[in-house]
């Protein structure tokens, strides 16, 4: 379908300040300069939604978190957001909103993390934070009337990214057990030669080579093999948790996200996709601007709440032939 009037206003509007001088690839100044304005762009302004409590606290050195509490009583799932920025921006505040609108809508406990960014921590610098962000997490539910058997992890962008990784390493490493993986139109594939990376390479904010930029100030080249920076280039995805995909259309990552999901589920695992038709990468964090981030909130929201009335101690392969039967 055509563009949605909602997001060719944000394309319009955020033009300027997303386009990438030509020169940033190999120019350190022009880059430098860029990375500045891109971090001074922060969240869209608007009221916090209030939650029972929000407070911040030191995960590692360096990174700290910002723990959302549910105003109702009780013991709650457990989420832990990983924010977007391409590896090299965003924050608390990134999503502030979604993650207050999660925890209302789920009744959850949602960690909001402040990885350390690249290029002054490259990889895997924020992907270490998110393994440690999980640990804590986990460590610390008890303290926030969580429970970490519950635990979800969401990411969002380069958030998606390590999400994925994340939720590998913690397959590989015998890490926390992620009870539901969701990725928010996710980074998973440094080769960038799906049909939606040429088809959408300009006109759509997030063009092919400030993706390329974002991947040079993230990582060496000989690094993005590893399936921790590319979790598509992993050699299986077998064993991950049951994992929810949300794409755009008019999104240059949509065909690897949409990739991501079908691999997982192909791998015997439980995955699907839901696509956004008419929006563009970014449009889920835009509450009160785009009419659709309603909705994908609800879409994830009713993912968790699915999620976590499954009871935590059932085997993932088991609940699967269960379904399937």
């Amino acid at each position: 379908m055509p563009l949605k009037a909602d997001a060719a206003a944000v394309v319009e509007g955020a033009w300027q300040s997303m386009m990438l001088p030509s020169d940033a690839a190999a120019n350190p100044v022009s880059s430098a300069e860029y990375l500045a304005r891109v971090r001074q762009s922060g969240a869209v302004s608007q009221q916090p939604e209030p939650v029972g409590r929000a407070s911040e606290v030191g995960i590692t050195a360096g990174v700290v978190a910002r723990v959302y509490e549910p105003a109702l009583p009780g013991i709650h799932p457990l989420v832990v957001y990983l924010h977007g920025g391409g590896w090299v921006a965003g924050g608390l505040e990134t999503n502030d909103g979604t993650c207050r609108r999660l925890c209302n809508l789920t009744n959850s406990v949602v960690v909001n993390v402040g990885y350390r960014l690249a290029p002054e921590h490259r990889f895997p610098a924020a992907l270490d934070d998110a393994s440690a962000a999980l640990a804590w997490a986990t460590q610390h539910a008890a303290e926030y009337s969580a429970d970490a058997r519950q635990l979800v992890l969401v990411g969002s962008s380069a958030g998606g990214n390590l999400a994925a990784a994340a939720a590998l390493r913690a397959r590989d490493d015998s890490g926390p057990r992620i009870h539901s993986l969701i990725l928010i139109y996710p980074v998973v594939d440094a080769a960038l030669e799906t049909e939606s990376t040429t088809a959408l390479a300009t006109g759509y904010l997030l063009e092919r080579r400030l993706l390329e930029w974002y991947w040079q100030q993230y990582c060496d080249e000989s690094e993005r093999l590893d399936p921790l920076a590319s979790p598509m280039a992993a050699s299986s995805l077998a064993g991950l948790p049951p994992t929810l995909v949300i794409t755009a259309e008019y999104d240059p990552l949509r065909d690897e996200g949409e990739a991501f999901a079908a691999r997982v589920q192909r791998e015997g695992g439980d995955a699907r996709s839901v696509r956004f038709d008419g929006q563009v990468h970014g449009f889920a964090a835009l509450l009160g601007v785009i009419s659709d981030a309603d909705e994908a909130h609800d879409v994830i929201a009713a993912e968790i709440t699915l999620r976590t009335q499954t009871s935590p101690d059932t085997d993932v392969s088991t609940h699967e032939k269960e379904r399937t039967s």
